[in-house]
C-alpha cells in the first residue's frame, strides 16, 4: 500500500496494492494493523454506502461534536471527492483538497474528523463507500454551502443535482464559530 499526503498533510491518499491475474483482481480495502501503522486511526464504528447518478453532489458535511474520520472510496464509477479543513486554529483552515476516486483506480482518501466532506459524481452512476470513526448523529451535523466563495472548491461541473439541505446550506461565515471543531495541533 502506498500512502501519499495531499496538500493538506492530515488528508492522505491511499493506493492499495492490487493483485491481479486472469480471474480478475483482489485488494485489501482495510487492515487495522496496516492502516494504523500508516497513521489512520480506528476504531471504525459505521460503514455506509451511497448510490448516486451523474451530476449528484453530496456535501459539504461534517459533525461537531461526534466528529467522524472517514476512509472513503468509489467502489464503482467515478467521483470528484473533496475534504475541507474546518478546524478552528488549523494552519490549513478553509483549505480544500480534491481527488478523483474510482472503481478503476481503487484509491482511498483518509479524511480526519474536523473536515467537511463532499463529492460529485462524474460517471453515469457511482457506488460510494464511507468507513467512519463515529456513527451518524443528526443533531451534530453541519452543512456548509457547496459553492461557498470563501472556500472556493473548484468542482469539475456546475450542472449539479443537490438535495434541498445541500442547496440551501449556510456559508461558512454564517456558521457560529463555536459550532466548528477545534484544531488539536
Amino acid at each position: 500500500m502506498k500512502i501519499t499526503p495531499t496538500d493538506i498533510p492530515d488528508v492522505l491518499l491511499i493506493e492499495p496494492r492490487v493483485l491481479g491475474d486472469d480471474r480478475g483482481s483482489f485488494f485489501e480495502a482495510w487492515s487495522e494493523p496496516r492502516y494504523r501503522e500508516a497513521g489512520i486511526p480506528g476504531p471504525f464504528l459505521q460503514d455506509s454506502v451511497s448510490l448516486s447518478r451523474k451530476g449528484v453532489l453530496r456535501g459539504l458535511h461534517l459533525q461537531n461534536p461526534h466528529g467522524q474520520g472517514k476512509l472513503v472510496s468509489a467502489l464503482a464509477g467515478e467521483v470528484f471527492d473533496v475534504a475541507v479543513d474546518l478546524r478552528i486554529g488549523s494552519p490549513t483552515f478553509r483549505k480544500w483538497v480534491g481527488v478523483r476516486l474510482s472503481g478503476e483506480n481503487r484509491l482511498q482518501l483518509w479524511i480526519p474528523a474536523g473536515f467537511a466532506h463532499g463529492f460529485c459524481v462524474l460517471s453515469p452512476e457511482a457506488l460510494f463507500h464511507y468507513k467512519c470513526t463515529d456513527c451518524y448523529h443528526p443533531q451534530s451535523e453541519l452543512c456548509v454551502l457547496w459553492n461557498d466563495p470563501d472556500i472556493a472548491v473548484e468542482w469539475p461541473s456546475t450542472d449539479l443535482i443537490l438535495n434541498a439541505k445541500d442547496r440551501t446550506a449556510p456559508r461558512l461565515a454564517d456558521i457560529p464559530v463555536e459550532r466548528l471543531p477545534l484544531y488539536a495541533g
